[in-house]
């Protein structure tokens, strides 16, 4: 009891330089708070962007080997469609067939970026060791194109029609908690089931039906076929979903394989892959490597170090800057307070003269003054942590909308006329897909925990500074001061 009452009565009579001592440890842990709320942020927001182009629920993805275009000089392959214009107009010829493509629209449902996989390879990906479930899907792109009446003919215009195009995605309704559609949420109508393997129905994204001005019961075609929409579903903000659903049967008998023309009947593009633990995600890695040699297999964290844009360079000012401004300005804010406490027991040798007149040894007083160390530097933990909160409730009031951009190859191979008289160049065009998300700093429970630690870790590292300097002390210089 006289020692909580010795050391409230020491505090009150030196508030000014308790005071000083714990504001200087509040804003070095009110820094490294905010910093670490900061990086919390930064990581959800990446979390955010790799979910979105990577796969909704899943740790692993493997995507078909791109594709690459013909390069025989023998014509276009068996089953392709070609687009000839000629002194008669537009025509379209499939398998030596051609038809006048006049006012009609032309429609196709392509792969595009990734190259086909057998659908019994998904049933292997399950079968393997530590893959909890796997499920198959087509990332597919829908190109349509209107011809005028007269292009290409008499008196017809002969600047090529604008194609437009939306993203479809076939979905494996056996198994709807892997995929795009699992984090989408239902605003209108249903979701698709299992009962609509075969059907022609589809579940649009919100943003696409605005912009199309649709709703359950409206019909959306897809590679010429008209699909019945059954529902619309929003995705997590900043998220960069498909604008079309529809059941993965139908996605492969309406799809051909881009430039080869072949059908996608019993293949996929994508398979989404959940491991059963984190831990095993490495092993199912490369078991999956094994399996499938030639197509891509990707990770979450394989995935991180390919992401560009703000999300990555603010990542980085938060991990490298603040990391090291938050050590610094804490090194700092315990070098005062052990300084400060240095000083304190310089002025205190008459009184712990006098208390050792009294009886008392040194222990007892090195216990109090660590006593007192370990008060202020509790007080100013808890300031800090304060602080920590409001810094983290201002960057997230002023940061901006994060962007992540994540470039992938086609598999297209264009091959052009070169100019001033060269020769053909080749190129391979890139997809880039961007997606925004919000800034939140926010203080997690690590984040208090490493305050409360820093804290006592400051006022025990002054204490033991004020110790030492205590333990200096020769009885004769307290002796001399007493008197």
């Amino acid at each position: 009891m006289f020692f909580i009452t010795y050391l409230r009565r020491e505090l009150r009579r030196r508030m000014r330089q308790a005071v000083l001592i714990a504001l200087g440890l509040a804003l070095g842990i009110g820094l490294v708070v905010t910093v670490t709320a900061a990086s919390a942020g930064v990581k959800k927001a990446q979390a955010d962007v790799l979910k979105s182009l990577y796969g909704v629920g899943t740790d692993i993805t493997v995507t078909g080997k791109p594709p690459r275009a013909p390069t025989s000089a023998s014509g276009p392959p068996k089953g392709a469609t070609t687009f000839q214009v000629g002194p008669g107009g537009a025509k379209v010829c499939q398998n030596g067939k051609c038809e006048n493509a006049a006012g009609k629209t032309i429609a196709h449902l392509t792969p595009g970026n990734y190259g086909p996989i057998s659908q019994s390879k998904v049933a292997e990906v399950a079968g393997l060791k530590n893959v909890a479930a796997a499920a198959g899907g087509l990332v597919l792109t829908d190109t349509g194109v209107k011809i005028p009446k007269n292009f290409g003919g008499i008196g017809g215009g002969s600047a090529p029609p604008t194609p437009t195009q939306f993203n479809v995605d076939g979905v494996d309704t056996s198994h709807l908690s892997l995929g795009p559609l699992s984090a989408g949420k239902v605003t209108s109508g249903r979701s698709l089931t299992s009962a609509d393997a075969t059907s022609n129905v589809a579940v649009v994204d919100s943003g696409y039906a605005i912009t199309h001005k649709l709703k359950v019961g409206s019909k959306v075609s897809v590679a010429g076929h008209d699909i019945t929409v059954i529902g619309i579903v929003s995705q997590p903000q900043g998220g960069s979903p498909p604008d079309v659903y529809i059941p993965l049967a139908r996605a492969q008998a309406l799809a051909t394989g881009g430039p080869t023309g072949k059908s996608l009947k019993g293949k996929v593009n994508t398979i989404y892959v959940t491991a059963a633990s984190a831990a095993d995600i490495p092993a199912v890695q490369s078991e999956i490597k094994h399996l499938l040699p030639a197509d891509t297999v990707t990770t979450a964290a394989s995935l991180a170090s390919q992401v560009t844009g703000s999300v990555s360079s603010t990542a980085k000012l938060a991990n490298d800057l603040g990391k090291w401004l938050s050590i610094l300005v804490l090194i700092a804010a315990f070098a005062v307070a052990s300084l400060l406490t240095m000083s304190a027991v310089g002025r205190r040798v008459r009184e712990f003269g006098t208390l050792k007149a009294l009886g008392w040894r040194s222990r007892r007083i090195i216990a109090q003054v660590i006593g007192e160390s370990l008060v202020i530097g509790i007080v100013g933990g808890a300031a800090g942590v304060v602080l920590g909160f409001a810094g983290a409730a201002i960057i997230t009031s002023v940061a901006p909308t994060l962007t992540g951009d994540l470039t992938s190859p086609t598999g297209q191979h264009i091959q052009a006329a070169g100019g001033s008289g060269g020769g053909p160049v080749s190129f391979s065009p890139t997809a880039s897909h961007t997606v925004a998300v919000p800034m939140s700093a926010s203080v997690t429970a690590g984040a208090i925990a490493l305050a409360v630690v820093l804290a006592l870790a400051g006022g025990l590292l002054a204490g033991s500074f004020g110790s030492w300097r205590i333990a200096r002390l020769r009885p004769a210089d307290a002796l001399a001061r007493v008197a």
